[in-house]
């Protein structure tokens, strides 16, 4: 049996160095190489290639190991595997540990989630309003994108949500190169790197991602298969059913908030303004017909809606005879609102799918304002519908590195590279100074004391962001939230000088 020393030695291996992998997936060949018998570095170096590829299915890697193994046991002491062992072997008292400093591998994705515990955001605001921070752009972006997707995608693990924070990061540092010349031709995203995988935005960009299949990271969630069965049992039962219930009030669905319906239909948050208040709905639908079809049964089964001043709808389908869009809109009495619906479809590319906005209309007018209330609740409505259809689902997401892609020099998860959480976490707890002291005052800090008060710092900055984000919840989308988050951040950022001068300086970035 490998001692835990054997397989910590591994993993630093297999994270490390040119070819190195994400944690997860250093977990998953460590298991296949013990099944196979094979349970520390010396284990390996004295197997052969092929039997290395017999147990990791992968006949490069498998050399590459058997090399790196080799090379590790000739000489430890040149290996970037012996030094970090040799630092982990120094007293704790000549180290400056962070209290949140990762301890040894996680072993299970609790372990993971747990590993990457950021700083309690604070709740005091009157520290949070005597805190400075001494930072640059790029750490700024992450904190913000971070915590923004507690809020706008809430079923992401931090781990995701530090991966995906990251990939917003690389995309707005290659943008704002591109900008100043400092890199020139067209990124990998516009090279089709990212082509044939799903998409998300965060504040405003649109990030590859790779589904996390499977990944159960949440205690007490794990479900037997007997759990499944009677969850899909039921779950069939319901898709069977006529829900004969006629849909929430605006006051109850406000109670509610945006839920996805047992008849299909998902429902945003109603915004009022002057006395009017908006609704949207949304569903898949597969033919124009079943479009018009729905709008009536909405309707004949509502006496809610039918009380409303306007039922305006839009949808756009597949011909299911041609590769056409089939499209159409209906203002139902509010001129312009069926198009600004079917505009808002066609922004997206979203097809096979009816959107409903319903109004009650307050006797004073909105003017322009209409159309934000709107959009708000049609991308509200149609963000849950991308969840229940299972575009994305529940599951957790990676940012996908495409530029590590198109270099074929990144770290990788199942083959693809991905924005590592660990590097995310690591850049992020050391990013916010406190304003540096002038010569001569007080004793210098120990780097024990700075990194603290830096995590510190972060605590105030994630309670701020929690304020922030937290105070707009139930009163816009998740879209919305979303597209808010960049002006805000643009409104607090550090000023640098244009062009290559103010690039990756400190307050730069």
């Amino acid at each position: 049996m490998a001692s835990q020393k054997d397989v910590q030695d591994l993993l630093r291996l297999l994270t490390t160095g040119r070819n190195k992998l994400p944690m997860l997936s250093a977990m998953g060949r460590v298991k296949a190489l013990q099944a196979a018998g094979l349970r520390s570095i010396s284990d390996i170096a004295s197997s052969t290639a092929p039997a290395l590829t017999t147990a990791i299915s992968d006949e490069k890697a498998a050399k590459s190991l058997l090399a790196a193994c080799k090379a590790h046991l000739k000489s430890p002491a040149d290996s970037a595997t012996s030094k970090r062992a040799s630092d982990s072997a120094l007293p704790s008292s000549k180290r400056a540990r962070s209290a949140y400093a990762l301890d040894s591998a996680p072993q299970t994705p609790q372990e993971l989630e747990a590993s990457l515990a950021l700083p309690q955001p604070s709740e005091d605001e009157e520290a949070i309003s005597r805190c400075t921070v001494y930072t640059n752009r790029a750490p700024l972006v992450l904190a913000f994108a971070v915590q923004l997707l507690k809020y706008t995608m809430p079923d992401q693990p931090l781990s995701s949500r530090l991966s995906l924070g990251q990939a917003v990061v690389s995309v707005n540092s290659r943008s704002k190169a591109v900008s100043i010349g400092l890199e020139k031709g067209r990124g990998a995203d516009e090279e089709g790197w990212g082509r044939g995988q799903p998409k998300v935005k965060v504040m405003g960009r649109e990030i590859s991602v790779l589904k996390r299949s499977g990944y159960e990271w949440r205690d007490g969630e794990v479900k037997t298969d007997e759990d499944k069965s009677e969850a899909e049992t039921e779950t069939e039962a319901e898709s069977q059913s006529t829900v004969k219930e006629e849909d929430p009030t605006p006051s109850s669905t406000l109670r509610g908030g945006s839920k996805p319906r047992k008849d299909g239909w998902t429902v945003s948050s109603p915004i009022s303004s002057k006395k009017s208040t908006f609704i949207a709905r949304s569903i898949t639908i597969a033919t124009p017909t079943q479009a018009k079809n729905l709008v009536a049964s909405l309707l004949s089964s509502n006496a809610e809606l039918r009380s409303a001043d306007h039922n305006m709808y839009a949808y756009r389908v597949q011909s299911p005879t041609s590769n056409h869009l089939i499209e159409d809109s209906n203002d139902d009495g509010e001129s312009g609102a069926g198009r600004h619906l079917l505009g808002i479809l066609q922004a997206d590319n979203l097809q096979n799918v009816l959107l409903v906005v319903t109004r009650w209309y307050g006797g004073i007018f909105l003017g322009p304002d209409r159309w934000r209330i709107m959009s708000q609740v049609s991308r509200d409505a149609l963000s849950q519908r991308l969840r229940v259809a299972g575009v994305l689902g529940h599951e957790a997401l990676w940012g996908l590195d495409l530029e590590a892609m198109k270099s074929k020099d990144g770290p990788g998860t199942d083959g693809l590279p991905i924005h590592r959480p660990e590097g995310a976490r690591a850049y992020i707890l050391k990013a916010f100074a406190s304003l540096p002291e002038k010569e001569g005052k007080g004793k210098k800090k120990t780097l024990q004391q700075v990194g603290i008060e830096k995590e510190d710092n972060l605590g105030m900055l994630l309670g701020a962001l929690d304020r922030l984000f937290g105070s707009w919840v139930g009163h816009v989308g998740s879209e919305e939230l979303d597209r808010m988050a960049w002006g805000w951040y643009v409104g607090v950022r550090p000023e640098v000088d244009g062009g290559v001068a103010g690039w990756g300086w400190e307050g730069g970035g």
